[in-house]
């Protein structure tokens, strides 16, 4: 069957400096030593709570992971999550594609996020070019090296852009090895050189805020960053240059690099931050993973880890110590408590604004 479908290519983009951003990275960015907003006295008991734990786990070198949605970094709170990262009490970092958009344009331009109202029945919501052609480029290269995409876009910032290959060198490795594990990505690449022109050899892009930048941090600190996107979800996706292989493959690879860190999470710390369905959904599947080779190798299933969930949303006044909420309670309907606390371990909620979590988090590790 013949389905009707858009051609990509024929899509306008505009230049990034013509939008009206509403963020600028650097009057929004926090600072992670100045003095963290108060909590109730409820909430400042979980946070002593989870800095002790974190504590616990890095001294027995259990995972501590960090996952977000694109607010935090909307928030200004990227500064944060760096800190955490550099100071060595964060061992993996992961978002979705939205975090990574907000990431990578504060990096490049200091500025982002866009009015939805205004931009998307004009037809120019999402519509930036320097945005889709850096991050379709940055990873749709990264895959053709076996980089994941968290990697990929964070060795973009670090390195203000990437080295392609010689598109006769590409084509005579495809050629080669026809059925080899990167012959795919290396396809993808070379078509997409070929079809916009890019030439081999450095590719600059200079990242004037990269400081800001979550991405560039884990990648400067060899920490794990791993994004989680949705096909049709993201911005990038409106772009000529969007490759969903690349995107993809890309988000499989951080898909198995995700699960091996759930695989160190024994005794182990999950921060699960402003996500209610990436985080719950992409854990379940990674923690069944790595139970699942755990069998096959006679260890014992994943224990004594803890989970963390932060979000504004009410949690209906369960305390999820006592088990998993009756069907006819509201709190039985919140996925990003109910999946957690089906994964064992110990799951506790924090109603509170992310930023106000890390930033008393952070006074506590300090």
């Amino acid at each position: 069957m013949a389905l009707e479908k858009i051609h990509r290519r024929n899509l306008q983009v505009w230049p990034l400096e013509e939008r009206a951003s509403q963020l600028n990275i650097e009057k929004i960015a926090l600072d992670p030593l100045a003095d963290a907003p108060p909590v109730r006295d409820a909430t400042a008991k979980q946070l002593d709570a989870l800095a002790r734990r974190i504590r616990s786990a890095r001294r027995r070198g259990a995972s501590v992971m960090l996952t977000y949605g694109a607010h935090l970094i909307k928030n200004g709170a990227g500064t944060l999550v760096t800190w955490l990262v550099e100071n060595g009490w964060v061992t993996h970092a992961a978002t979705q594609g939205a975090g990574v958009i907000h990431d990578w344009e504060f990096a490049y331009a200091g500025v982002s996020s866009e009015s939805v109202r205004d931009n998307a029945p004009n037809g120019t919501f999402g519509a930036w070019d320097e945005t889709g052609w850096a991050i379709n480029l940055a990873v749709t290269a990264g895959a053709a090296d076996g980089l994941g995409f968290g990697e990929a876009m964070g060795k973009f910032i670090v390195e203000d852009g990437l080295i392609l290959p010689d598109p006769k060198d590409l084509a005579a490795q495809i050629a080669a090895e026809p059925a080899g594990e990167l012959t795919a990505a290396r396809a993808d690449l070379l078509r997409m050189m070929k079809t916009f022109e890019l030439p081999g050899g450095k590719c600059h892009v200079r990242h004037e805020y990269p400081r800001y930048s979550a991405l560039a941090a884990c990648y400067r600190a060899g920490v794990p960053f791993t994004v989680h996107p949705g096909i049709g979800y993201d911005i990038f996706t409106n772009h000529p240059m969007y490759s969903p292989a690349a995107i993809g493959r890309a988000a499989g690879t951080d898909a198995d690099v995700f699960a091996a860190s759930v695989d160190r999470l024994d005794g182990g710390v999950y921060l699960s931050v402003g996500s209610a369905i990436m985080s719950p959904q992409v854990f379940e599947k990674a923690f069944s993973a790595a139970n699942n080779l755990r069998r096959q190798a006679g260890r014992e299933f994943l224990h004594d880890h803890s989970v963390a969930v932060v979000d504004l949303q009410d949690g209906g006044d369960w305390d999820w110590t006592r088990g998993e909420p009756p069907k006819d309670h509201p709190a039985y309907y919140l996925r990003f408590c109910k999946s957690f606390h089906r994964m064992g371990g110990t799951v506790d909620y924090l109603r509170e604004d992310n930023r106000t979590i890390l930033a008393q988090l952070i006074a506590r590790l300090r």
